[in-house]
């Protein structure tokens, strides 16, 4: 039986068209380390190239420092040259860079997202946060 909207294939990730403005793609995930691929196909759906990097680095951060059970991962057209990424998760602890030390295997993720995205920030909400950032398409 072929895959509908409504029964989407278990290993794809859910592409849903905003019902107004532009167009935007969703999925929501477990808040676990095995999302990150789930999260770079749906950005690859939408988009190539940095955004992978930026969605895999969300993702991580999201995973690393927050308790949440599920995350959501959103691609949004803004306009013909950018696109938004944004994680969102039930933790209200915005994220901060922090240096890393030169021999550390981690703590990089934000320095890598500040370096490629347009822009980047993070939304506090009652009930956690949003962190977004503006990745130019062309």
């Amino acid at each position: 039986m072929a895959s509908t909207a409504s029964d989407p294939h278990p290993n794809q990730p859910h592409l849903e068209p905003a019902p107004t403005g532009h167009p935007a793609y969703t999925e929501t995930l477990p808040c676990t380390p095995e999302s990150a691929p789930t999260a770079r196909r749906l950005i690859r759906q939408a988009l190539a190239d940095d955004a992978c990097l930026i969605a895999n680095e969300m993702v991580a951060n999201a995973c690393r420092h927050t308790r949440s059970p599920l995350i959501r991962v959103s691609v949004t057209r803004l306009d013909g040259t950018r696109v938004e990424i944004a994680v969102t998760d039930r933790s209200r602890v915005l994220p901060a860079r922090k240096p890393a030390a030169p021999d550390a295997l981690d703590g990089r993720g934000l320095l890598l997202v500040d370096a490629i995205a347009a822009r980047w920030g993070a939304d506090p909400q009652r009930w956690g946060k949003r962190v977004w950032a503006e990745v130019r398409t062309g």
